[in-house]
């Protein structure tokens, strides 16, 4: 469900996240008061103070990969593709494990069953074979399997994405070129939003990929 020239976001795979520093404690020591010059002086006593937990941090990357995988594992979902600026549209594709995908364009439905296109263009259906892969980039969009390196992930707080609180993230990659994107994870840890600007020949644009239906056993595809 890509725009026709527009790129979508090359995605490396994980990156080592290294631990955040900590922050290290002061222990607070007390002296007893000392007794009467008469008595045997009793030695002094330190009375360390209970360290205060320390704060949660966030694993940004982490959560991000976790969410891209329950996302490949998924059996079923919905997908909204809108594109602005540069060439606009919008396309919506449906999943369904492990390799039939139905794709609603403005040319006409696209239904993919295994190796084969049930091709509709402009009303008239057309019967294609397809290369092996050709379709595996709307199951991967982020690319976490094929690049192992050069990712990172700052997380952003929380905010209302399509009537629902979600975790907002900012992900940097360095493979194939350096760039960057938004991603948003739902409640459920699953990816809810993704978002990403650039520039084609046709001018600047933003690519906003919106995931619905997880599992949802009502999505059917069937050959037309």
């Amino acid at each position: 469900m890509l725009p026709r020239r527009v790129s979508p976001p090359r995605l490396p795979g994980l990156l080592s996240v290294p631990l955040l520093t900590m922050t290290l404690l002061t222990v607070a020591c007390s002296r007893q008061p000392e007794p009467a010059a008469t008595a045997t002086p009793a030695p002094a006593a330190a009375e360390a103070s209970a360290p205060p937990a320390p704060a949660p941090t966030v694993d940004a990357l982490a959560e991000v990969t976790a969410s891209m995988e329950r996302f490949l594992a998924a059996r079923s979902f919905h997908a909204v593709m809108t594109v602005e600026g540069g060439q606009p549209m919008q396309n919506e594709m449906d999943f369904v494990a492990p390799d039939r995908y139905r794709m609603i364009m403005p040319v006409g439905t696209q239904v993919i069953i295994g190796d084969t296109m049930y091709m509709e263009m402009h009303g008239q259906q057309t019967k294609v074979p397809i290369p092996e892969g050709t379709i595996s980039q709307w199951r991967d969009p982020m690319k976490i399997r094929e690049n192992r390196s050069g990712m990172s992930a700052e997380f952003l707080g929380e905010e209302n994405v399509a009537g629902q609180r979600a975790r907002k993230y900012r992900v940097r990659h360095t493979q194939p070129e350096p760039g960057e994107f938004l991603y948003w994870i739902d409640r459920e840890k699953r990816p809810l939003q993704l978002q990403h600007s650039g520039e084609t020949a046709s001018g600047p644009y933003t690519m906003t990929l919106v995931y619905s239906r997880f599992d949802d056993p009502g999505i059917t595809i069937d050959a037309p």
